[in-house]
């Protein structure tokens, strides 16, 4: 385990930065660099980075992704869409307050779900978490946006707008939650951005849904990695620039689409990619990111960006300060490279 910590509940961000008096970009940034661990605001962005950087955003909008289940106290996540029709989904109990795991799913049984649609599961996937079901309707988005509602933890007090779990950057919806990173992001502050020479480049990543109980492995997600992008990407290498991914999904998708010697080819498809410390990376130099929570899978993608010795000074940092967690939190900005 690289970073373990004790997060105090009260630093888990239960609403979105809107609901507690501030601006989407009003949330605080903490930056970690060789220089050390500085303190700052997101709309301090444009005065941190360089010109000629590059900001490697995930285009992928959020599905309401979670459907009641017709007369069971039991909530049915939609995850991943597979090749054949198929989904992989996650069934989880409604407790009134939020959801838990529930162990009692069983291969071959249906679930009832409002508008007259029902979800049957075929095989398990992982851990008894996530299963290869067969929906009735066949076109799920449709579905889910008429019925679905999104996903909420525990740490989320009370049910929040779709609108609410949708980045500046969403173009194509199709992840299960939303890649949070992208959130403080607002037009304004993307245009002082551009106007201070720092570039963009979309990729998409259409995430799963998350175990905050297991902490599993990413799966495979189906990602999308422009040429147009590709080529920015290697542009800005070549001219010194640093390459900053958004978020752990923009990672793993640049990092799937690059060669070893770290040149950035046009990618279409899945990834199974997993991005670890021993594994490295390629073509990232920083990540702006949220803040993850104690033996997270994520932390070993951040470590594999910033190296264990600096994210552990941030997060050591983060809670000292009293930072908040979690997709409606403050976020981090690592930049391990000079």
């Amino acid at each position: 385990m690289t970073v373990d910590f004790v997060l105090p509940p009260e630093l888990e961000a239960s609403a979105p930065p809107e609901a507690r008096g501030l601006a989407r970009d009003g949330v605080r940034l903490l930056v970690g660099s060789r220089d050390g661990v500085r303190h700052h605001r997101f709309t301090d962005l444009p005065d941190l980075l360089r010109p000629g950087d590059v900001l490697v955003v995930n285009t992928s909008g959020t599905l309401p992704a979670a459907v009641p289940v017709s007369g069971r106290p039991l909530v049915l996540h939609f995850s991943t869409p597979l090749p054949d029709g198929r989904w992989l989904v996650e069934v989880r109990r409604d407790t009134g307050e939020s959801t838990a795991p529930y162990a009692a799913a069983a291969a071959g049984e249906t679930y009832r779900l409002p508008g007259d649609a029902s979800v049957t599961l075929v095989e398990e996937f992982s851990s008894g978490r996530l299963w290869v079901a067969r929906p009735d309707p066949g076109d799920v988005p449709a579905y889910l946006a008429r019925h679905g509602r999104p996903i909420r933890y525990r740490y989320v007090r009370r049910a929040r707008p779709i609108a609410d779990y949708q980045t500046v950057f969403a173009t194509q919806v199709g992840s299960a939650e939303m890649p949070s990173a992208g959130r403080p992001f607002t037009d304004r502050l993307v245009t002082r951005l551009v106007a201070a020479g720092v570039r963009f480049a979309p990729v998409l990543l259409h995430t799963g849904v998350a175990s905050p109980e297991a902490h599993e492995r990413p799966y495979p997600e189906r990602l999308d990695v422009p040429a147009a992008s590709a080529r920015v990407v290697n542009h800005t290498r070549d001219d010194g620039g640093r390459v900053i991914a958004v978020g752990t999904t923009a990672v793993r998708a640049l990092e799937s689409a690059a060669a070893p010697d770290g040149r950035v080819r046009a990618a279409r498809g899945w990834t199974d990619l997993v991005v670890t410390p021993d594994r490295g990376v390629r073509v990232v130099d920083g990540l702006l990111t949220g803040l993850h929570e104690p033996r997270a899978s994520h932390l070993d993608l951040l470590a594999a960006v910033a190296g264990p010795d600096l994210l552990r000074r941030c997060y050591a940092a983060a809670v000292r300060e009293r930072y908040l967690w979690h997709e409606f939190g403050d976020s981090c900005l690592l930049l391990p490279r000079r």
